[in-house]
């Protein structure tokens, strides 16, 4: 009997202690949001919600306004995610069902070391790889040929919302290649062997599977990958061009909301200068949990449909 209590007791205590360590998370992010929104308020009373639809960005007359920068994170990272998809996904179809056994795990272990990059590297990189090779390869082939079209005017920079975009698409296949190895890997072998049992081309067999097994699992990658998208910082920073403008033009420079905040925070002067930018940094957050709010109750959905076969 004593055994039994000192055993409740313990799992009393443990169960305690992880609930002590779920409700702190909780507590982190409530906490941060209340800081957010204290330190915001000046910039709130001052625009309201105008500052969401305000293009003007002049620390100079302090009028500030954030659309610029939600442009620019927004098209940035669904570039990214345009781009970091099919590759990722690709990929781990290529790993899991044609890859040599000699070249799976090189090839897997490769894919998942550009995830523990630093992202100035990426930065780095993007300087004096990626943007000289888009602009002289790519944008100026493009805006030479199809400049008429409002996605492709020039002229060409280099720093540009396509680079950015490249850039983080690069940054983001990674987790997306691994979570949808894994979500693959989970696809029993019976019923791989049955569809092609039945006549079915290696193709049919990868579309069934897919579509039934592994589409809600890809989903959540995206979303994991868009996740990284919308908050990096220093590498979009170097490669973007920083013009707080929303242009229709992929081939101009743009300006995302943590690439803002990383290059003025410091030289804020000014109670509303400072307080716009944490604003900026209240919005960013908002709608990173608002995304994956979304994703969650989408992911739901796709998971009930999937068990009841539909």
């Amino acid at each position: 009997m004593a055994r039994k209590t000192g055993g409740n007791i313990k799992d009393l205590l443990f169960e305690r202690t992880t609930g002590a360590f779920a409700f702190l998370v909780l507590f982190l992010a409530a906490l941060l949001f209340a800081v957010l929104l204290r330190e915001s308020m000046p910039a709130l009373r001052k625009f309201g919600a105008a500052f969401l639809v305000t293009g003007t960005w002049d620390p100079v007359l302090d009028q500030f306004g954030a659309l610029p920068f939600i442009y620019g994170t927004l098209v940035s990272s669904f570039l990214a995610v345009l781009i970091a998809v099919p590759l990722s996904v690709g990929a781990a179809i290529f790993i899991n069902e044609f890859a040599p056994p000699w070249m799976k795990t090189p090839v897997s272990f490769l894919a998942e070391l550009l995830a523990a990059i630093p992202s100035v590297i990426y930065g780095l990189w993007g300087i004096f790889v990626l943007v000289p090779v888009l602009r002289d390869w790519f944008m100026k082939p493009v805006t030479k040929y199809l400049g008429w079209i409002p996605l492709f005017k020039g002229p060409v920079y280099g720093p540009s919302m396509l680079a950015a975009g490249v850039l983080l698409a690069i940054m983001i296949v990674p987790f997306i290649l691994s979570v949808s190895r894994e979500v693959l890997a989970t696809v029993p072998q019976r019923q791989k062997e049955a569809v092609l049992s039945l006549g079915g081309t290696r193709w049919e067999m990868l579309r069934i599977v897919i579509g039934q097994h592994c589409i809600p699992g890809i989903f959540g990658a995206t979303i994991l990958g868009l996740g990284r998208a919308l908050g990096e910082t220093m590498a979009v920073t170097m490669v973007i061009g920083n013009r707080p403008e929303a242009i229709l033009s992929l081939f101009q420079p743009g300006y995302s909301m943590a690439a803002v905040i990383a290059n003025e925070f410091t030289e804020a002067v000014g109670d509303v200068y400072l307080s716009s930018l944490v604003l900026i940094g209240l919005v960013l957050f908002t709608m990173t949990l608002a995304v994956n709010l979304a994703a969650k109750w989408i992911l739901t959905k796709m998971v009930a449909r999937a068990s009841r076969g539909i």
